[in-house]
């Protein structure tokens, strides 16, 4: 696990008051969703500090073995089938570590959010349920929760309030939509503050989704 925190930072345009720690997904890193900041439709004077951390560089079986940024291994289609739990929970305390810089530089957890796209969408899940603590929110695009079995003697009591956004698109052929939908079914299960919203789109971003995402920031962090 690497011991440096490596990361594109944008820093608020006004005093900082809150943090978005937004996760890439596989074979991308920290700056694939930096263009994404200007387009939320944020006010001038958000005071919101946006954190994309570089995932590891590891090989992935799927890909052949290929070394690229991946929060975790994929060894299989089925994302059920033999999954990498070790680099998972390695991933969980890369998070924490993000998290505990940003307590450190004044901002409480409650005003700290979790966003992530694919294998970073789920990294974001697995982290924001077993935080201790109360986050701001956890955001979650196109993805699902990893180690489902594991959930209930593992999650946090602090994670049963927080505001979870789960986002999928209805043509995405990597991470079928049915299963982020069973993923939030599970979650709303547990009693979990969860929305679930789909997009015609595949495994990918839209207009309407970085919208609907601008608002719920705007929303959670306002939120007392």
């Amino acid at each position: 696990m690497p011991t440096s925190l490596e990361a594109v930072i944008i820093e608020p345009p006004s005093v900082h008051g809150a943090s978005v720690i937004w996760l890439h997904g596989l074979g991308a890193d920290g700056h694939d969703f930096e263009p994404i900041v200007p387009e939320l439709g944020l006010p001038e004077d958000h005071g919101i500090r946006f954190i994309f951390p570089h995932a590891p560089v590891r090989p992935v079986t799927i890909n052949a073995g290929m070394a690229m940024r991946a929060w975790y291994d994929v060894k299989s289609q089925d994302l059920r089938r033999q999954e990498d739990a070790e680099a998972i929970e390695d991933s969980k305390e890369i998070i924490n570590r993000f998290i505990a810089a940003e307590i450190r530089n004044g901002i409480p957890a409650h005003r700290i959010i979790l966003a992530g796209f694919s294998q970073g969408g789920a990294i974001t899940l697995h982290s924001g349920l077993r935080y201790p603590e109360r986050l701001g929110g956890l955001l979650a695009l196109s993805c699902y929760l990893p180690l489902p079995g594991r959930l209930a003697a593992e999650k946090s009591a602090a994670s049963l309030t927080v505001p979870i956004l789960m986002l999928h698109g209805v043509f995405d052929p990597l991470i079928p939509v049915t299963t982020g939908q069973q993923s939030f079914e599970l979650l709303k299960h547990f009693g979990y503050n969860i929305e679930w919203r789909t997009y015609p789109m595949q495994h990918s971003v839209c207009m309407e989704e970085v919208e609907d995402i601008g608002r719920w920031l705007q929303s959670v962090l306002a939120a007392p």
